[in-house]
């Protein structure tokens, strides 16, 4: 089977319904074993929000999903990241853990991974894009190769209404906080997850 491992971190919950989506849609084909992590969160971040009631609430509801180790990015054979923006980069908690895998790195034991990346952010131009880009590079250090969410297979890519998405992957608009991923982000979250999941396959027939 190809094993595909969908990890995010989510502070209010939309990054985590995008991963949620990804997972259960790769799901529903038996070829692939999906796990579904979140990366860690840091102690400064938890004492610094846990007077929000929305962080409260969306930790909570997140209780049950395992935190994501190095020995799950062993184990995948692809791997969606669902990376929220914080100034058009990715947050800490994520840098913090990728810093982590410098080990990874020297065995070279991602490379050939397929991998694909989503986003979100408060504003529809507040750096999506730029997010999934420059999430990127650490990736392309590690030897991943990156899939992409084209156009044939995401209609709402071409649809002019105020939504997430691009090509470089799946995204959503969170607002003031109040506002969760559109149905047609959730269906774009778990297009790229079996896209990652199909790529992923055919890099094992090769390798």
């Amino acid at each position: 089977m190809t094993k595909l491992l969908v990890t995010y971190y989510s502070s209010y919950g939309h990054m985590y319904q995008m991963a949620k989506a990804a997972a259960d849609a790769a799901a529903e084909n038996d070829d692939y074993e999906v796990k579904l992590r979140k990366i860690p969160e840091l102690e400064s971040a938890r004492k610094a929000m846990s007077a929000q009631d929305a962080y409260v609430q969306a930790q909570e509801a997140q209780a049950d999903v395992e935190e994501t180790t190095l020995d799950d990015l062993k184990w995948a054979d692809g791997i969606v990241w669902g990376i929220p923006t914080r100034f058009g980069n990715m947050p800490a908690q994520i840098k913090q853990f990728l810093d982590t895998a410098g080990g990874l790195w020297a065995e070279g034991a991602l490379e050939g991974k397929a991998t694909g990346i989503m986003s979100s952010t408060n504003t529809l131009h507040g750096g999506q894009e730029s997010t999934i880009l420059t999430s990127l590079i650490p990736l392309l250090h590690f030897g991943m190769i990156f899939v992409g969410s084209p156009y044939s297979e995401n209609p709402e890519l071409n649809k002019y209404k105020t939504q997430g998405g691009t090509p470089y992957g799946p995204s959503t608009v969170a607002g003031d906080g109040s506002k969760m991923p559109t149905d047609g982000d959730l269906k774009m979250a778990g297009r790229l997850a079996k896209r990652v999941a199909k790529v992923a396959s055919g890099i094992k027939e090769v390798y």
